[in-house]
């Protein structure tokens, strides 16, 4: 008898998922008896990594502009849905778990017809079009942030976060994480990061504010994704602020513990920023549904927990962080704020309602 989750596309879907996978394990269910279901990009490779069971699902989201692929996207889904009801059967699932990506819609539909309870879960302030058309299906819709606009029936419950986070303490692993970096004491620590897979506006964005640098002393560990790594480096290689350059950080305790604040997208990585406190200059994203970046960061920047640059105006960048790295009392209110906001007990909240649905 096992569990089904559903998390595709972005680290934005696929590290809460593995986030509540891993509850589960801690909660004394067996690894084998989750079933992580998504496509081909990174879930193919983090959840099989990770040990557990995975079902990968040729499927696709919907093209926002008018392209003739879209025509071909239900027989895709519908093709997609039977697969999945088919494992369903062959694994004895007994209650699933959708992250908003396009493989709930598949896996929503396949829970449905064999009348198995479907959960779901959404990770922004803006809930999108998977989660909007299968809410009805849905027993509940768990919520990242209180007021989720377009969820059906919604519980507020925060975003899953892996272990290490959700119980972190900068201070412990503060040293730890100058040693990992190689990072110099005095200098204020700036993190960015954006997102599993780099983010191009936001590298270049930071390579354009540091290479013309001329406010407080400042480091950086810079996470630029593998596509953008050389890139930076490249930029590095002539900073005279020290700049470390990685492509990925699969501890992300460090990178936070080092930080003392942060550049990044404004999707799944509010959790993390939320949960270990610290503030942050967020740089919304334009993709996705509906433009729930926006309203991830307006949401934070309303409680006083970050400062939103759009990228229309990121030549604002260079200002920001000079400001906050001079502003020390000011970045310790943002870091209040922040955890004044966090849910770090989402993973196990959400786990021990799909335990009580499992029976």
């Amino acid at each position: 008898m096992t569990f089904g989750i559903a998390a595709a596309g972005t680290g934005g879907h696929v590290f809460p998922g593995l986030a509540v996978g891993e509850q589960l394990v801690s909660d004394g269910v067996p690894r084998s008896d989750i079933l992580f279901v998504g496509g081909d990009r990174l879930a193919a490779r983090v959840f099989p990594e990770a040990g557990f069971p995975y079902l990968r699902l040729e499927v696709r989201g919907l093209s926002r502009s008018l392209s003739p692929k879209n025509l071909a996207l239900p027989a895709v889904v519908i093709r997609a849905s039977r697969r999945a009801a088919a494992e369903f059967d062959n694994r004895q699932v007994r209650v699933v778990l959708g992250m908003g990506s396009y493989t709930s819609v598949p896996v929503g539909l396949a829970a449905r017809r064999k009348q198995i309870p479907l959960y779901l879960h959404e990770q922004n302030a803006h809930a999108g079009l998977a989660n909007r058309l299968m809410g009805r299906m849905a027993v509940t819709t768990f919520t990242s942030f209180e007021q989720t606009e377009g969820a059906i029936r919604p519980e507020h419950v925060g975003n899953p976060i892996r272990a290490d986070l959700a119980a972190f303490n900068r201070a412990d692993l503060r040293h730890a994480a100058f040693e990992r970096y190689g990072l110099e004491p005095g200098r204020v620590t700036v993190g960015i990061v954006g997102g599993s897979l780099g983010a191009r506006a936001v590298n270049r964005a930071v390579i354009e504010a540091v290479t013309t640098w001329d406010g407080p002393p400042i480091q950086l560990v810079h996470l630029a994704g593998g596509d953008h790594v050389e890139e930076v480096r490249a930029a590095a290689a002539h900073s005279h602020s020290p700049w470390v350059v990685l492509d990925f950080e699969p501890e992300m305790q460090y990178f936070f513990a080092a930080a003392d604040l942060v550049v990044a997208r404004a999707g799944g990585m509010v959790a993390e920023i939320t949960a270990t406190g610290t503030p942050a200059i967020l740089i919304p994203g334009g993709f996705g549904s509906g433009g729930h970046q926006d309203a991830n960061a307006a949401a934070l920047e309303q409680a006083g927990a970050a400062i939103a640059i759009g990228e229309d105006h990121v030549e604002r960048l260079a200002q920001v962080i000079a400001q906050l790295a001079g502003d020390p009392a000011g970045r310790r209110g943002m870091s209040s704020a922040a955890r004044d906001i966090a849910r770090p007990a989402a993973a196990a909240t959400i786990a021990d309602e799909l335990r009580r649905a499992h029976g």
